[in-house]
């Protein structure tokens, strides 16, 4: 089967040929015909099997064909800006022949150059639900000419809080329109979402809602105050392409690729704190190679989409199986292969009887060759432990007058020659 089966508008065909499409992948096979004959779909499959083109290319087909205007006539919402930034990208991309105009609306950014571009006129919005409802409440956007509603990766805006959110928004579109849901997963919450806000959907189901097979799995138990010093001797020891690196916490995404740069690394961290402009940064020189290693938090477990990832490592075991699911899915794409390692401490194990349950198979369990897994914790991690507090004083309790001169520690980091840190006692005067 060729894309030249669906009988696309030419400039739509066009833009497929640009962008190097030759057969579709399963979920387009089987979700495109029935979008494109306005019905409403549910489409289930895995992450990096097409699905964004699966809906842009049979909503390009619809709107080339409409009246023109600059009204929004399709509104698609994601979970991330890095989701909804690919998805836009996908649209310029494939239907750069054609006048149809997408923007792009989220958070972290200021407002006035999306009211602008909201103005000017444009036919798709690609919109995190956060910064759209701000758009909705302030009416410097207008939702009354949708067409067509997608909801890319509902499960993981469930995850992430956004159903109440995703509800709001729906009661600002016309009850008349195509609704479109696509999901690597589909837990209750979201089949109960779908029965609410799709009529008489067509389920579009490619694979089951596991790993991919083009991915190899491995666990290496190790105890948490060993885990960046595994990860270190691991990357010695593996050939890699690109690599990466999922922690639990927005704090240990950014001490582990400070800690990989420091060893040499071209390693850049993606988390909540960054702003817009650097998180796109990180996701550019990861994309274009700048950064051989990027470590993040959930926030990248959609979005990247990076061909060429070799391994992801599970620094911090995910709280779900879904979690899981969509992590490792950044590797094993486009028919490639890819490996996911994942370090696991004794706290670990439910979880990973849960993801064993979703692949249907014991996961191997691996050590590394000349590794000290017995090296103990040490009593104090000085370098990122909070300093102690001062002791309380009741009222009228005066406080101890410091001595004359005391002794303290103060940490200074070598140049980028090595991974010392030099701890130097130095006298300090009180004054």
């Amino acid at each position: 089967m060729k894309f030249q089966t669906f009988d696309f508008h030419p400039s739509i065909t066009a833009g497929i040929t640009a962008a190097g499409f030759v057969t579709p992948t399963p979920i387009q096979a089987q979700a495109i015909p029935p979008v494109l004959e306005g019905r409403d779909v549910m489409g289930l499959a895995q992450t990096g099997t097409g699905k964004t083109a699966a809906f842009v290319l049979p909503i390009l087909e619809r709107l080339i064909k409409g009246p023109a205007g600059g009204h929004i006539r399709a509104l698609v919402i994601a979970p991330t800006r890095e989701l909804a930034e690919q998805i836009h990208e996908a649209i310029v991309s494939l239907g750069q022949r054609t006048r149809v105009r997408s923007a792009t609306v989220y958070g972290g950014v200021a407002t006035s150059p999306q009211i602008q571009k909201l103005r000017a006129g444009v036919e798709i919005v690609v919109a995190c639900p956060g910064r759209l409802l701000d758009h909705i409440h302030q009416r410097t956007i207008n939702l009354s000419h949708v067409e067509v509603l997608v909801l890319d990766e509902a499960d993981r805006m469930f995850d992430m809080g956004f159903l109440p959110d995703i509800r709001k928004i729906i009661r600002h579109v016309p009850a008349k329109r195509q609704t479109l849901l696509f999901s690597a997963t589909m837990p209750d919450d979201i089949r109960s979402l779908a029965h609410d806000v799709l009529q008489s959907p067509v389920t579009v189901q490619v694979n089951p809602p596991a790993p991919a097979s083009t991915v190899s799995h491995a666990l290496y138990p190790v105890n948490q105050h060993l885990k960046t010093a595994l990860l270190l001797e691991l990357l010695r020891h593996t050939d890699t392409e690109s690599v990466l690196i999922f922690t639990r916490t927005k704090h240990r995404a950014k001490r582990v690729g400070q800690q990989l740069e420091r060893a040499g690394y071209r390693a850049a961290s993606l988390q909540g704190n960054l702003s817009q402009n650097k998180r796109q940064a990180a996701l550019d020189g990861f994309r274009n190679g700048s950064y051989q290693v990027l470590v993040a938090t959930d926030i990248a477990a959609r979005g990247i989409d990076v061909s060429s990832i070799s391994h992801v490592i599970n620094y911090d075991m995910p709280n779900t199986a879904d979690a899981y699911t969509h992590r490792i899915g950044r590797t094993g794409r486009a028919a490639k292969t890819g490996d996911a390692f994942t370090f696991i401490t004794r706290e670990d194990e439910d979880m990973v009887r849960a993801i064993e349950r979703v692949l249907g198979k014991k996961v191997e369990r691996r050590t590394l060759k000349g590794f000290d897994y017995n090296k103990p914790a040490p009593a104090r991690d000085a370098e990122f432990a909070r300093p102690p507090r001062e002791p309380r004083h009741h009222a009228g309790q005066k406080r101890p007058a410091p001595s004359r001169t005391h002794t303290t520690t103060r940490t200074t980091v070598a140049p980028k020659k090595g991974n010392q840190v030099q701890r130097t006692p130095k006298p300090v005067t009180g004054r």
